[in-house]
């Protein structure tokens, strides 16, 4: 059985999509209305350094991977037997799997960043070595309320968030209780946590309005590490934007189905590494 992921920000790269552009012009020019500038220009060569900005970030990686899914069952015949996208990434997954059309995806995703993007004075980083437990284990331990844990990646990688002045100070703490690195992530918010309840009561409106169709192919959630029901779809979505992505849980819940080829549609490999991670652990945890 085969399983399609769509990786979320941290991927995106000056020059991603520039083989698929050409190919599928029309799906382009969808894009480019409802945008208002150019997706192509945007991806190829990011004038004013604005790839890293969540609000242009989050179209340009839906953009890129839902060209990279049609180009890939065009060129292999291969439909998956799951979809499964990181944060942002799960709009493409849904749009791979028949729930979002394109234009309906689009639109999404364009208001999920601008929302985003005007939440400030948050922070994230990523904490290698440690595990969820630990991590919160060590938060609580310390009283620190503002900080949360915003995606669970897999056993060795946890990324926390919360208010911009807590997280950077909060280095020393986790390496002193066994992480290996503390890493800062380039963002302006406090994603997946909390603070971004404001932007998830605005987004709740814009999915009010927004059309589903069937779905073709099951979609994983990353708030509850499960297929998708469509009388839930809004909701989850919804969730997620203040919710913790719980890809561990997403791919063990896959692994624990059966034998899966994972394959990585859109810019980078973070997910198939993460993948291959968790793999390597379940494999182990299974034998023991």
């Amino acid at each position: 059985m085969t399983v399609y992921m769509f990786p979320g920000q941290g991927s995106q790269y000056k020059g991603m999509g520039k083989d698929l552009f050409d190919k599928y012009p029309e799906f382009l020019d969808k894009a480019d209305s409802f945008l208002g500038y150019s997706v192509r220009d945007l991806c190829l060569d990011d004038i004013g350094d604005k790839l890293n900005n969540t609000q242009y970030t989050q179209p340009a990686l839906f953009v890129v991977s839902a060209l990279s899914y049609l180009n890939e069952v065009e060129l292999t015949g291969v439909i998956p037997d799951y979809v499964i996208g990181h944060s942002v990434g799960e709009y493409s997954a849904l749009f791979a799997s028949g729930l979002l059309d394109f234009e309906t995806a689009i639109r999404l995703v364009i208001k999920r960043g601008q929302l985003m993007s005007k939440a400030e004075n948050g922070a994230m980083a990523a904490i290698i070595g440690l595990n969820k437990d630990k991590v919160n284990k060590i938060l609580k331990q310390n009283k620190i309320n503002s900080v949360w844990v915003a995606n669970d990646n897999s056993s060795l990688q946890v990324v926390i968030s919360g208010e911009q002045q807590i997280v950077p100070e909060l280095s020393s703490l986790f390496l002193n209780n066994g992480a290996t690195y503390f890493v800062p992530l380039k963002v302006s918010g406090a994603f997946h946590s909390p603070l971004m309840k404001t932007a998830k009561d605005e987004f709740t409106h814009a999915l009010d309005e927004a059309r589903l169709n069937s779905i073709c192919i099951p979609a994983i959630s990353n708030v509850n590490a499960r297929p998708y029901a469509k009388q839930r779809v809004k909701l989850l979505l919804s969730e997620q934007i203040t919710g913790q992505v719980r890809w561990l849980e997403s791919i063990e819940y896959l692994l624990s189905i059966g034998e899966f080829e994972f394959k990585e549609l859109g810019p980078g490999s973070v997910l198939t590494k993460l993948v291959n991670n968790i793999k390597n652990e379940y494999k182990v945890s299974a034998c023991q």
